[in-house]
């Protein structure tokens, strides 16, 4: 009898096609009548899958005796109750590893976008102004310091490409990393006021909300740029539209919000803003990479075997 999961997120097909072919699955997301589908399966539910972003509600998880395995299709578990599943022996894996370059890429195509104004551009060449004069002067990110939040595997493949731009990189994390080179700083207002692109890649979570507020920006200062391709959690974002409206830093440049998909109206209004709709990991071999490491859990718990991605904490 194949085992039963509920989907709690929208989730490609690439994703949809193995796990029906293996599990009998129950859109929880899709459905108009949550409470009867929980009537009619909560106890027969023993895997759910959800997104980076899900919350995976503590009042949902008691409705689900049977309840074995949470798999999250995304590096971020922020939104797991990690203390109440280590409590019943419920295991959580997530999709580390695969989406770490192409989450990279996105980080360095904002500081390009920011620097080199390339939105403003392509807008200036498509109202038709070229034939009146050239577009204005940018600047190089070349030369210029970059601060990186979180040097996890994410942060660490950040830094090479902006190393490769020839940019000097510097990382805040909760301790000095041994066998690396770039400048350590304790505080991330201290690293604020040193760069000019301050880029945020730490876990989201209670420990990093709002992280990065009102000080930090203003120790970022007018010469400087945020981006932020982690969590929109991690970024106060009152304090980031007022000191963009203050003109307190430069710009910023968004892959992720704390309200997702919802999207400040200010921000939405702004020029000195770069907004993507938070494609990190959107590439089509990600995903699939992504998708096929979600079923490798599936397959290899209610197999007996062991996790390819557990997350560390119930390790």
């Amino acid at each position: 009898m194949k085992p039963e999961v509920l989907l709690l997120a929208p989730l490609p097909d690439l994703l949809l096609a193995p796990l029906k072919e293996e599990f009998v699955c129950h859109d929880w997301h899709q459905s108009k009548d949550k409470d009867g589908l929980l009537n009619r399966h909560g106890a027969n539910i023993r895997a759910i899958i959800g997104a980076g972003g899900t919350t995976y509600h503590l009042s949902l998880l008691r409705d689900l005796p049977s309840l074995q395995i949470i798999c999250v299709f995304g590096v971020g578990y922020d939104g797991v109750p990690l203390d109440y599943c280590k409590q019943r022996g419920i295991r959580v894996t997530n999709t580390p590893d695969v989406l770490t370059e192409d989450v990279a890429d996105i980080a360095l195509a904002l500081v390009l976008m920011t620097s080199r104004k390339l939105v403003p551009a392509t807008k200036f060449l498509q109202a038709g102004l070229w034939t009146r004069g050239n577009f204005e002067l940018t600047t190089k990110p070349g030369g210029k310091r970059a601060g990186i939040l979180g040097l996890g595997r994410i942060g660490k493949a950040i830094a090479r490409r902006l190393e490769a731009i020839g940019m000097q990189v510097g990382y805040c994390c909760r301790e000095k990393q041994p066998n690396v080179s770039y400048q350590y700083f304790f505080s991330p207002a201290e690293m604020a006021a040193w760069c000019h692109y301050l880029i945020v890649a730490c876990p989201g979570g209670e420990q990093t909300k709002n992280l990065v507020n009102a000080q930090v920006l203003f120790a970022l200062g007018s010469d400087g740029t945020l981006i932020n391709i982690a969590r929109g959690s991690v970024v106060d974002e009152n304090a980031l539209i007022s000191a963009l409206q203050g003109g307190f830093i430069k710009g910023a440049g968004l892959d992720v919000y704390a309200e997702e998909p919802y999207v400040p109206k200010k921000l939405l209004k702004m020029e000195n803003v770069v907004l993507l709709p938070h494609v990190g990991s959107g590439t089509m071999e990600t995903r699939k990479a992504m998708a096929d490491l979600v079923v490798a859990n599936l397959t290899a718990y209610f197999n007996g075997k062991p996790l390819p991605t557990l997350v560390p904490e119930l390790a």
